[in-house]
């Protein structure tokens, strides 16, 4: 009988836990997302290495930004609405966290600023506040990862 409510005291305070964590993460503001994808990301790379496709990474990250209880979308569409009207245009965001920061992979020799551009330009037509551009292709990821910020 005692284990019963035990049992059951023990399910409700697992429960109320997950809640609050679960609340937690989902109300967190961008720079604390953003430090969460950096560790993830740091994680990604070390255990993966530079050199394979961004859909790798992408993969690999998205899967361990769930792990840690995040909502992550890929590849999400951007409306692109001139005079009214909606240009589908296929503009695709690689990684959206929390539905508040954008997440840019990259796999390539050099990160240019044309990908710079193309972040703000995401950030501008979804209408949110940070990106983060990080590219996977290189020995130390610390300099790979880039903030970029629209109105934060």
């Amino acid at each position: 009988m005692y284990f019963l409510y035990f049992y059951t005291f023990a399910s409700l305070i697992f429960d109320l836990e997950y809640f609050v964590i679960t609340f937690y993460i989902y109300f967190m503001f961008e720079n604390e997302i953003s430090y969460a994808v950096r560790g993830a990301a740091f994680k990604v790379h070390n255990t993966l290495g530079p050199g394979l496709l961004e859909s790798v990474y992408e993969a690999a990250l998205e899967y361990e930004l769930i792990k840690a209880g995040f909502d992550v979308r890929t590849q999400v569409g951007i409306p692109v609405i001139y005079e009214g009207k909606n240009l589908d245009l296929g503009f695709r965001l690689d990684l959206l966290v929390n539905e508040k920061v954008i997440v840019e992979i990259k796999s390539i020799e050099a990160i240019a600023p044309v990908h710079y551009k193309q972040l703000n330009t995401y950030l501008r037509l979804s209408k949110r506040k940070l990106g983060l551009l990080i590219n996977f292709n290189s020995s130390s990821l610390t300099d790979s990862i880039k903030r970029v910020a629209n109105g934060l």
